[in-house]
């Protein structure tokens, strides 16, 4: 008889192996917000106050796991998507975040927008060991897994962004006088630390900094201030709507000096139109993603993948708000994050899973440009490609610059 129960639990074990389960031997891991049927995963954002044209970013993560719920979710698991308004207020976003992580248990945060809002819940997430992950700002100290290795940003990072502002200006605008428009808060002293990094000895050659607060209701004084100057190179380091702002305002005071305009607020339908096409000839940018509205791209896979998912999940959006493209691209990521964690979905082993990237080509990202981390790298895009608007869009030149591994 223990000879025949051997070779039953033998065959058993055969058949587990040769069917490509391994039921018999490997056993599901679920921290809180996860379960056989379900991931819950958090968010907060802006969809009203100071910075709500980046609400849309929520609205279309939302859209994106309505796609991946309806294709049958994640390894059989449907994504439970738990979004709510922080209006761009730290405050709130630290009142938010308590609720998703204490109340609602989910497995992990994912694209919480703003410099100030996830500065405000960094160590709070890195005590609770929760990962804060893919975050919606540039700010370089995402990146620092030594002292918090459960948060990961997403984005090319603000301080190379503008050190290569910086460096295309000393190499084309001749007797640069540089003025500079600043968001008073981290994600404005980020851009502004790598531009001066990227000036080295040629500091000098900015000749006036103005900053406003996102409480303000313009920036126009600060533009006319800019302007007074004499400077020939403007700049713009702001959200959206200071961003058009100020686009603006330099037009109708006739000020055309050579203007930069973060990629943050790079967004046609939500900063370029506002400000009016007329205005924004000439300005140059760093960017990552495909722009929806650049001919270009009007044949490619990739684009006709998205708007098929506008048409589908986004009837009605503006397919020229940048904003859509960024959040298919970084929902994409987390799809994959999550795919690969199989039925370990453990807080650790996703960050181990989003750590573990090479290579890895994300739609709607610019050709070239790929996702690379590691344990010592939580920079997932570290790489861009300039781009001059041009009667109704961006159009890319040069070639792309990568900081992989600086």
């Amino acid at each position: 008889m223990k000879t025949n129960r051997r070779a039953f639990i033998g065959g058993v074990s055969a058949a587990a192996l040769l069917s490509g389960s391994t039921t018999a031997f490997a056993q599901k891991k679920y921290d809180d917000g996860a379960s056989d049927t379900e991931i819950k995963i958090g968010h907060c954002g802006p969809y009203s106050g100071p910075a709500s044209a980046y609400g849309v970013i929520g609205k279309g993560i939302e859209g994106y796991w309505k796609m991946v719920n309806d294709q049958g979710g994640i390894n059989g698991r449907k994504i439970k998507f738990i979004t709510l308004d922080d209006g761009y207020n730290p405050a709130k976003t630290v009142e938010c975040v308590r609720q998703l992580v204490e109340q609602d248990k989910v497995l992990s945060t994912f694209n919480i927008l703003g410099t100030p809002s996830n500065t405000a819940i960094h160590k709070y997430m890195n005590q609770k060991k929760v990962p804060q992950l893919y975050v919606a700002t540039g700010a370089s100290k995402w990146g620092d897994p030594q002292h918090f290795p459960w948060t990961m940003g997403y984005q090319p990072d603000y301080n190379t962004e503008g050190q290569i502002y910086a460096k295309h200006i000393l190499a084309n605008v001749k007797d640069a006088k540089i003025a500079i428009l600043m968001q008073n808060d981290d994600f404005g002293k980020d851009y502004i630390d790598g531009f001066k990094k990227g000036l080295g000895a040629d500091t000098g050659k900015i000749v006036k900094l103005v900053t406003y607060e996102v409480t303000d209701p313009t920036v126009d004084s600060q533009i006319i201030q800019l302007k007074d100057t004499g400077a020939n190179v403007f700049l713009n380091i702001a959200t959206p709507k200071f961003a058009a702002q100020a686009i603006r305002k330099a037009g109708e005071l006739g000020w055309k000096p050579t203007q930069y305009v973060t990629n943050v607020s790079a967004s046609v339908a939500a900063v370029i139109k506002p400000a009016g096409f007329d205005n924004a000839q000439g300005i140059i940018t760093a960017y990552y993603l495909k722009d929806a509205t650049d001919k270009q791209w009007a044949d490619d896979p990739e684009l006709k993948a998205w708007t098929a998912w506008m048409d589908k999940y986004m009837p009605g959006a503006n397919k020229g708000d940048a904003n859509y493209v960024y959040a298919y691209t970084v929902s994409f990521l987390m799809h994959e994050t999550l795919k690969r964690c199989g039925d370990t979905l453990t807080r650790a082993n996703v960050m181990k899973q989003a750590a573990s990237f090479q290579k890895f080509r994300v739609p709607m990202l610019l050709p070239g440009i790929t996702i690379n981390t590691s344990a010592t790298d939580f920079y997932p895009i570290q790489s861009v490609q300039l781009a001059r608007f041009k009667g109704e869009s961006w159009e890319l030149f040069g070639n792309v610059m990568s900081a992989e591994g600086a």
